[in-house]
């Protein structure tokens, strides 16, 4: 079994999620008491979020490559990010080190090909909804078109994100804000719906509605297992 190298914290509560979800799928495959050999260095999201809110985004690429460093340092065969919107910096983690990075985007347009999908919805921070390297990437690489929330709509999504689901704070009126959103977008032409931000798995699954989801979250988790097994 290959180490997994998690970069973690963004938010805490997402990353639970993801070792979660890592160490479940090798149980399932693997049997007995077998768990995922792993590392994470976990950051203060207090820190990044602050940065990321001002703009700052080189210092914010040399705290994600220190962390990608360290965990190499550590005997990590790879890396993931354990976040969205982080990923606007994977350039400079992958030039940081040797190991490889496995791209949320990418895997994601894999889960989204597997449904023979062109066009998709794409939920996430303001960052991740209005910046290109993530629905930049799924177009230019994969050839998936994204449609994004109007700017009210995009507000709504990036506050309940901030100020509810990183702290794990989960609200009815938050989900039928979200459920609402993406009935929209549907209507507008989504074949399926990217929740891409990490916490937004715990406010949205099918148990609340029939469009098709793409949990980022879980889909990375469980292609990190691939990467692992093989």
């Amino acid at each position: 079994m290959k180490t997994i190298g998690l970069i973690g914290g963004m938010s805490w509560e997402s990353s639970v999620v993801y070792y979660k979800i890592i160490n479940q799928k090798v149980k399932a495959i693997l049997g007995g008491v077998h768990s995922c050999q792993s590392l994470m260095y976990s950051v203060d999201f207090g820190e990044i979020a602050e940065l990321q809110h001002q703009g700052d985004w080189s210092k914010l690429g040399e705290l994600m490559a220190d962390a990608a460093q360290r965990l190499e340092r550590g005997g990590a065969d790879f890396i993931i990010l354990c976040t969205n919107t982080m990923h606007k910096l994977s350039d400079k983690i992958e030039d940081s080190v040797k190991i490889p990075l496995i791209h949320i985007a990418d895997v994601t347009a894999e889960a989204i090909k597997q449904k023979d999908m062109k066009k998709v919805a794409l939920l996430g921070t303001k960052f991740t909804m209005e910046q290109d390297f993530l629905k930049g990437r799924l177009n230019k690489i994969h050839g998936i078109e994204t449609i994004i929330p109007n700017e009210e709509q995009r507000t709504t999504i990036h506050r309940i994100i901030y100020e509810e689901l990183v702290k794990g704070i989960i609200k009815e009126d938050s989900r039928t804000a979200y459920l609402e959103i993406i009935n929209d977008l549907i209507q507008k032409g989504a074949e399926g719906v990217i929740l891409g931000c990490t916490e937004i798995g715990l406010l949205i699954t099918n148990e609340f509605t029939d469009a098709i989801l793409f949990d980022t979250t879980e889909i990375h988790a469980i292609k990190a297992v691939e990467m692992a097994l093989t």
